[in-house]
């Protein structure tokens, strides 16, 4: 008996038809499948599938690295610009008491420090820092470091009644805290 004459395939062999393509006759061929090839091309369908995922994952992780290191490297920035930023403080403290020093206004020197600290205020506002001079705002720890405390019936609870040392943001990240005297 041949195979076309039977109708129904043996359990271990099976046909397959393969479509026609298009803008040919029709031509169809018979394809025997033996069970073990059958086996085999699932098993490769598995492998397959197996390759793809480990792929997807391994796109996932490259991605996950790549934002990562980004991030990284902006925080490097930040961190490096803060630090740099809080050496030059001292200097602006320095600055800032020289000017405010009681003197003959018309010094050339008092006028010289005076330019020197304006300029100093104006290249920290280029690089995005604030100063923070919180006299009569409530105290807030996160912004503010308290090294005294005083009882006044005019400034309300845990209010900050004077500032010793301004402090500085570089964005909203703090450079420096204020130093602070608070009132209860």
């Amino acid at each position: 008996m041949s195979k076309k004459e039977n109708p129904a395939p043996l359990d271990e062999e099976k046909e397959m038809v393969s479509p026609p393509e298009e803008g040919l006759e029709e031509n169809t061929e018979t394809f025997t499948v033996t069970k073990e090839q059958m086996e085999k091309m699932e098993s490769l369908a598995g492998q397959l599938e197996g390759a793809n995922d480990k792929f997807l994952r391994l796109a996932a992780e490259y991605d996950n690295y790549r934002k990562r290191t980004a991030k990284e490297k902006e925080t490097i920035y930040q961190d490096a610009k803060m630090e740099t930023i809080g050496k030059f403080l001292e200097v602006y403290d320095n600055l800032e008491r020289a000017v405010g020093q009681a003197g003959d206004e018309e010094n050339v020197h008092k006028k010289g420090m005076e330019m020197i600290f304006h300029q100093l205020e104006t290249v920290l506002e280029k690089l995005g820092v604030t100063v923070v001079d919180p006299t009569g705002e409530a105290f807030d720890p996160e912004r503010h470091s308290a090294v005294m405390h005083i009882d006044s019936e005019e400034l309300g609870e845990n209010t900050v009644s004077q500032v010793f040392q301004k402090g500085f943001l570089l964005g909203e990240k703090v450079i420096r805290f204020a130093t602070v005297q608070v009132a209860n």
